[in-house]
């Protein structure tokens, strides 16, 4: 088999630099390979005393590490950012349309343009949302898109993420540490800034408050400290300057929401969550959940409390329902896709299943409610045992797998022990909607530091790069 094509970031299908990127390049080739070492460890230093890590599972009950963090940034310029900009947005209006159809009419599954039993027996599909009109019909008030650059030069979304998008305070801080460690060149170069994404943010989530609140009350609502995002969940409620609250720390009371302070209840109005459905309400939910509130669902039924990302969007980013994306954007907005999907297989349907199977050792293969780069097979980096073991898997349940091409994603220069050297890279910007669907100009760009490897994910020994829209 020919070796993909690749594209880089950086210097296209060539050797030289992009057009956007002659003097970034110069610059870059102006630094001593001691330089760059000397401020990876400097960052490595300002990270740590951030408190910046995540938690990595699976290890005696987890392990808490830093992101590695690479010093070269990742470079859009004005015109290609645009197009991703007007892709990404497009792409939550219509799924925030289709959320809203099956839970309503559902138009869509009598158009018989997605299959029903896909969506009403899906795990993510929540009855108690059926008939009800979230405040400001606003479902996705934040969502983080997933997109690659083919080796056609191509843009395409790899998936959505609509339940609870996380990475967008590291976007902030390699920001806030390049500044640091390269001042000079932001007086030197047009980069957009994101340190408003907060500010963003508590716009559009007190435009969803309930009705005839004035001054709304927005909390963050998190399972704690030792969930693998907690560092994202105090970053942002400081940020904004909202308090950060755990489920013990809310009650509700007279059909309310209601925060314990040091100066008594306090109404809440809007709660920016960072727990899963099942765990929200034990009363409605899982009942043996202590990280919720009880009664939360019955005070969001009633309209007295606005909950960001609404419950039931998980539906919406399930990965069985990602094929039929280019054709939900169709129905409801009469558009063609501005970004397109990568070819997928439904491992649901007969013959996509027997040509997955045919060729496992060529494609990537994923659970439809996976997350995170766990459960899924790599072919072409896998051994025939692991492809053995994971074709058992299909074969037990083949409706819960899908399959892509192996991808050529693009590469962009990073530093790595040798120097520096191209490697493999994705991006997701963030999609904030409320009073209207915007986004942050920038996203976290993931980085797979292993040489040759596909898997960004920092659980999977992924880093991030700070990542750089040139303004007009």
């Amino acid at each position: 088999m020919a070796p993909m094509a690749v594209f880089d970031e950086w210097y296209g299908f060539g050797v030289t630099p992009r057009e956007t990127l002659g003097d970034i390049d110069l610059w870059l080739k102006s630094l001593p390979m001691e330089e760059l070492r000397r401020k990876r460890g400097e960052a490595d230093v300002l990270f740590r005393r951030l408190g910046i890590t995540f938690i990595v599972y699976g290890r005696e009950g987890g392990t808490e590490q830093l992101i590695p963090f690479d010093v070269i940034p990742r470079v859009f310029g004005a015109d290609e950012w645009r197009r991703l900009e007007e892709g990404s947005i497009q792409r939550v209006r219509a799924l925030n349309m289709f959320l809203h159809d099956i839970y309503h009419k559902r138009d869509i599954l009598r158009a018989g343009i997605v299959p029903t039993d896909l969506i009403l027996v899906n795990d993510f599909y929540q009855p108690q949302m059926v008939n009800f009109e979230p405040p400001g019909g606003i479902y996705t008030h934040i969502a983080g898109i997933d997109i690659v650059r083919t080796g056609e030069a191509e843009f395409c979304v790899l998936e959505d993420n609509l339940r609870a998008p996380s990475g967008v305070s590291y976007m902030m801080e390699n920001r806030e540490v390049m500044m640091r460690l390269f001042p000079d060149l932001f007086a030197q170069f047009p980069v957009a800034p994101v340190n408003h994404y907060p500010d963003e943010l508590l716009r559009n989530l007190r435009a969803v408050a309930p009705g005839g609140v004035d001054d709304p009350t927005v909390v963050v609502l998190t399972p704690g400290f030792y969930n693998s995002a907690y560092f994202e969940h105090a970053f942002l409620a400081d940020q904004m300057g909202v308090e950060l609250v755990e489920g013990r720390d809310l009650f509700v009371r007279d059909g309310l929401v209601h925060m314990r302070t040091t100066e008594g209840p306090q109404r809440v109005d809007v709660i920016y969550r960072r727990i899963d459905d099942e765990f929200l309400d034990p009363l409605a939910f899982r009942a043996d959940s202590t990280l919720g509130v009880p009664g939360l669902l019955s005070v969001y039924r009633s309209g007295r409390v606005a909950i960001a990302n609404a419950m039931g969007t998980g539906v919406a980013d399930d990965k069985s329902v990602y094929p039929y994306v280019p054709d939900i954007i169709k129905f409801y907005l009469d558009e063609e896709p501005i970004l397109q999907n990568v070819p997928t297989y439904m491992l649901r349907r007969e013959e996509d299943l027997k040509y997955a199977l045919d060729h496992l050792g060529e494609l990537v293969t994923k659970e439809v409610h996976g997350a995170g780069g766990y459960g899924m097979l790599v072919g072409p980096a896998a051994t025939k045992d692991e492809i053995e073991t994971y074709r058992a898997r299909i074969l037990d349940d083949p409706a819960n797998f899908i399959s892509q091409p192996t991808l050529a994603l693009s590469t962009c220069p990073t530093f790595v022990e040798s120097g520096v050297a191209p490697r493999h890279v994705d991006l997701r910007p963030y999609v904030l909607g409320g009073e209207n669907f915007s986004v942050v100009p920038g996203g976290l760009t993931r980085v797979a530091l292993i040489e040759g490897s596909l898997v960004v994910n920092s659980s999977q020994g992924g880093g991030t790069k700070d990542t750089w829209i040139l303004e007009d």
